[in-house]
């Protein structure tokens, strides 16, 4: 509201509406003053010992007296009252009061409960929306260290804190619902953490030696015909031979999971008949995402998905989770009361000045308050749990700006920054940074400190553009190549800092990109309104699918092309699972609800020799960058000469065969020569020797007719030997072809030719 006055008027206007509903639906649901209960043959509820406030969360442990049972602990600041509720099979309820208080946290043992036991938590306070409290102990809540969830959320009314429906929607927020939400929403559930990890071994595979492929639990195996299917869409599906031996083949050292945390819907979608598939939208930052399990919801979601981790390690492969720390599925203050907001709104959100309303740095409508220790230490005690218990190896940050954020502007020395920095577990494993979020200052690309890398969309732009003939020069484009030490070369970054990309899951597919150049969400149901219309893509002269063989032929060429410069550049590379073979979304460039054929990888794709022959492209050039050393740089290029014959480790050439100047650089350009020397490469190997490789040049030729290209001649070479053309293809028949320096090629339309020194 615009001033006290008017927020004054609003309470008066609700006030004896709120008194009558109150009584009503409180006599309807039972959430009256809460009575010890009696249960089945004149049990009384079972004794809260006082436990302990550590660590947070439900965990079965031996407690006084060689009990069994488990300690429950919540973090709820600023409540006035706190019970346990526990749930048996046929989902009636016992409540008991959390009596003890330490340091904000309430706390409790309860003899003999067990592993599997599904629970959740009623939370008193007061109901001031104009202040931020939002308490209303009628409204179940999931415990935010839940290590599993049982059941979804549907959203029906009755999991909202407030009258969705109420009349008067400018002011519907402010009107406590008090219809009971236990039997609309999922419950947490006890789980025993007794997995041994001690025969485990992470692969640890350095950073400039990685390449990680993206892909989603559901949508990777949930079309594979060599997996049972009953194990399709799940993590025992991504832990079956047949899903790593494909991801083996290729090459990959890492798989980077879309969001594994449990999720819940938006209202939006279910409306529509659709679901979030892509999981950003976290409710539980400790738990698997029970759709995904294939062996049940009451805690074995858990071992299934460590049992898949042991599985992708053993084949040399690490795990990446893609995780949302930045908001929760709460979304804006119309949004269901799930979790948080129902502990301690004001603690967990960032507010603006009107309270009423969220701060909302990442377009989904709230921003967890960072800066608040205990949210700080959910998010750290989420990511430490994800290591050390579950076994994985890194974290991408969604919208990680937002995270960085103190009180309103990205800080680089943030709490959140600067506590990850001095953790003992999180400063060892991978940290990928989305270094933006869509507050203003957001854009952060190249800003994260050590011990981050980062999407580097600025390399999906220029790489894209080059190929579609949209660079108005090659400036950019060399420094993209190359590892972007405009963006990196400081504070000991190394070119790894890059994560390089031209795909990911926001945005087209790799076939989509050179197929279609408008999107087509229409199956979305918003009015193709959604998603971004800057695709900076290019559809070979015709707007989605054709029988036209020239055109095909073409596109397949840009597709060989793409993957190349990828697989060549210095930087990590990113796959998106399925471009190796030619995955489409039917131009959908935003296919967040499409849980069906167009967001699953179509494996019948291999059985055409077209994309067969693209997907073992793309195993030979994970090879040959597995191979050469210099492909892998941990160290950004000079461009200085390294000896006495003038030999760089890095040169740029023009057509003509001579090395660009400054005026090059400035002048469109559809063609660029890079040299890569193998003789100068900083750093010793593991017995501290010299690392020594092959010297390659690559020509990036984009215009649409054949080009020649004088091959620079000695110091730089003497001879050459044809690796690949993506003009042909079958690249069977290119390997071997010698052409001597200072000759003149005829480099294809539209093609990379690499070569590698001979003499």
């Amino acid at each position: 509201m615009s001033s006290a006055a008017e927020q004054e008027a609003v309470r008066e206007s609700v006030r004896k509406v709120l008194e009558r509903t109150s009584k009503e639906a409180g006599a309807e649901a039972g959430t009256g003053p809460v009575k010890e209960r009696v249960l089945d043959g004149g049990q009384r509820p079972p004794a809260v010992w006082p436990g302990a406030p550590m660590p947070l969360g439900a965990r079965f442990r031996v407690g006084p007296d060689g009990v069994a049972g488990t300690n429950f602990a919540l973090w709820a600041g600023g409540a006035e009252a706190v019970e346990l509720c526990l749930f048996d099979d046929e989902g009636d309820e016992t409540r008991l009061p959390l009596t003890e208080l330490t340091h904000e946290i309430w706390h409790g043992f309860v003899p003999g409960v067990q592993p599997g036991q599904r629970y959740g938590y009623r939370v008193h306070g007061r109901w001031d929306p104009w202040t931020g409290a939002r308490w209303n102990p009628a409204k179940l809540l999931l415990d935010p260290y839940a290590r599993a969830v049982d059941g979804s959320f549907t959203l029906p009314a009755e999991v909202y804190g407030h009258v969705r429906d109420w009349p008067q929607q400018q002011v519907a927020d402010t009107v406590r619902d008090e219809r009971d939400s236990a039997p609309y929403v999922p419950k947490g559930v006890v789980v025993h953490d007794d997995d041994d990890w001690a025969e485990d071994r992470r692969p640890k595979t350095p950073w400039a030696d990685s390449v990680i492929y993206e892909l989603h639990v559901r949508g990777f195996t949930k079309r594979h015909p060599e997996i049972p299917e009953e194990l399709r869409g799940t993590y025992a599906g991504l832990a079956h031979p047949a899903a790593i031996g494909h991801l083996t083949r290729l090459g990959v050292t890492a798989v980077e999971l879309l969001p594994v945390h449990q999720f819940a819907h938006e209202d939006h979608l279910l409306r529509r008949g659709l679901h979030n598939y892509w999981g950003y939208n976290s409710i539980g930052y400790f738990a698997p995402h029970a759709d995904y399990s294939a062996s049940g919801t009451g805690g074995q979601q858990v071992g299934e998905f460590k049992r898949m981790v042991r599985a992708l390690h053993d084949a040399g492969i690490e795990v990446i989770l893609d995780v949302v720390y930045n908001h929760t599925a709460e979304a804006s203050e119309l949004g269901p009361m799930l979790s948080l907001r129902g502990i301690d709104n004001r603690g967990y959100y960032r507010l603006q000045s009107d309270a009423r309303r969220y701060t909302d740095y990442t377009g989904c409508g709230n921003t967890l308050h960072v800066v608040q220790p205990h949210v700080l230490r959910l998010i750290t005690d989420s990511l430490r749990y994800w290591v050390t218990e579950m076994g994985v190896d890194g974290f991408r940050f969604d919208l990680a700006a937002a995270l960085a954020r103190s009180m309103h502007d990205v800080d680089m020395l943030s709490p959140f920054l600067a506590v990850i920095a001095q953790d003992p577990v999180l400063r060892r494993v991978k940290l990928i940074a989305e270094p933006w979020d869509v507050g203003n200052g957001g854009y952060q690309v190249g800003a994260f400190p050590p011990l981050w890398t980062e999407w580097n969309d600025r390399y999906r732009d220029a790489v894209r553009d080059f190929w579609r003939g949209a660079l108005p020069d090659v400036r950019d484009l060399g420094y993209r190549l190359t590892g972007s030490s405009d963006l990196y070369a400081w504070g000991g970054r190394r070119p790894y800092a890059s994560v390089n990309f031209i795909t990911a899951h926001d945005g087209f597919t790799l076939r989509d990109l050179v197929s279609y150049e408008q999107k087509h969400n229409e199956a979305n149901g918003e009015g193709n309104r959604d998603g971004t219309s800057d695709n900076r893509a290019w559809n070979c002269g015709t707007e989605g699918e054709t029988d036209d063989p020239g055109i095909n032929a073409l596109r397949r060429r840009q597709l060989r092309n793409l993957l190349t410069t990828l697989l060549l550049s210095t930087g990590v590379p990113m796959l998106v699972a399925g471009d190796e073979m030619g995955r489409t979304q039917g131009g959908n460039n935003n296919a967040y609800c499409q849980d069906n054929e167009i967001g699953w990888l179509d494996w019948s794709l291999l059985d055409q020799p077209q994309w067969r022959e693209l997907t073992e492209l793309t195993a030979r050039l994970l090879a040959l960058r597995h191979t050469h050393a210099v492909l892998r740089r941990r160290a950004f290029f000079s461009g200085r000469p390294q000896a006495a014959d003038g030999l760089r480790d890095l040169a740029w050439f023009t057509r003509q065969g001579t090395e660009m100047t400054e005026e090059d650089w400035y002048a469109p350009a559809a063609t660029v020569g890079l040299y890569l020397s193998g003789r100068d490469i900083p750093g010793r190997d593991a017995r501290g020797e010299q690392v020594t490789d092959d010297s390659f040049l690559a020509i990036l030729h984009a215009a649409d007719r054949p080009s020649s290209f004088r091959l620079p001649g000695p110091p730089w070479a003497q001879a050459y030997e044809l690796v690949l053309d993506t003009s042909r293809e079958d690249q069977s028949t290119a390997p071997g072809t010698v052409h001597r320096g200072s000759e003149t090629l005829t480099v294809p339309a539209r093609a990379v030719v690499l070569l590698r020194v001979s003499e």
